[in-house]
């Protein structure tokens, strides 16, 4: 069955449009922070960590892995127009998670403590409740 263009515009208009809005990236960096960051918890000990720490366990490669995904957080924070010392301060902090989590062993247990997604996060939280204040979570609701 040959598909015809009538049948690929259906389907590219059925697929919901990525929002460029500021609440949406808020939304989409805060997800990926959580994945990133908090998405497992350890038993025992109640401590939250997530893929990045995961992926350090992975010697060099996992690292790698983790800081591009990071890194993604500072595209959406380039594309909300955050100022440039802002997006170095935010590289800065993926380019220490990703030094200090390439040493074997010791970089994991950094890895477990500093979180770079966290800290990148908060700066990304500051200019949208700087810049975008309708986009301000309170509780779990948005601010109105």
């Amino acid at each position: 069955m040959a598909l015809t263009q009538e049948h690929l515009d259906r389907i590219a208009n059925s697929v919901p449009e990525i929002g460029r809005d500021p609440a949406s990236v808020r939304q989409r960096v805060e997800a990926m922070e959580a994945l990133l960051e908090r998405g497992f918890t350890m038993p025992l000990i109640n401590r939250q960590f997530g893929l990045d720490f995961i992926l350090g366990i992975i010697p060099v490669i996992g690292d790698v892995i983790a800081a591009a995904m990071g890194t993604w957080l500072v595209w959406e924070a380039r594309n909300l127009g955050m100022p440039r010392w802002k997006i170095a301060w935010m590289l800065g902090n993926i380019g220490v998670d990703l030094a200090v989590g390439a040493v074997p062993f010791v970089g994991d247990a950094v890895d477990f403590v500093f979180r770079s997604n966290t800290r990148n996060l908060r700066i990304i939280r500051k200019h949208l409740d700087k810049h975008h204040p309708e986009t301000v979570i309170i509780e779990g609701q948005v601010k109105r």
